[in-house]
């Protein structure tokens, strides 16, 4: 897979083109980019489109392409990403008003680990 296949996201859609015109989408809007974008794409191809954040080295996209995945972070659903939008100017959903946008488990599909995770996560909150 590659960070092309991240496009059937309108969301992503929106932060690849903010980043390809060298836009600043702020440190949540890369955070949410790198959570979702290491099931998708290598560290090199993840940081060479942070990198063109003209806020943003690529010794910066290497520490959190590195923290993010050391973290096992899974990704944001709507909600977090719609609280990570509110501490930032950039907005990262741009259509926040319409209930199903930016939900990234609808619009692609991660690996089955992924969905195990949430599953094991849900549980032990249950308990």
């Amino acid at each position: 897979m590659a960070v092309a296949d991240l496009r059937t996201s309108n969301m992503m859609a929106h932060l690849l083109d903010a980043l390809e015109d060298g836009t600043d989408i702020g440190h949540y809007g890369r955070l949410v980019f790198t959570m979702i974008a290491q099931y998708f794409a290598d560290e090199d191809e993840i940081v060479g489109e942070l990198k063109k954040d003209k806020d943003f080295s690529e010794e910066e996209a290497r520490s959190l392409y590195q923290q993010v995945t050391s973290k096992g972070y899974s990704p944001p659903n709507r909600d977090t990403i719609l609280e990570y939008q509110s501490q930032q100017d950039f907005t990262i959903c741009p259509n926040s008003a319409d209930p199903d946008a930016c939900n990234v488990y609808q619009d692609l599909t991660f690996p089955d680990t992924v969905y195990e995770s949430i599953s094991e996560y849900q549980e032990k909150k249950a308990d």
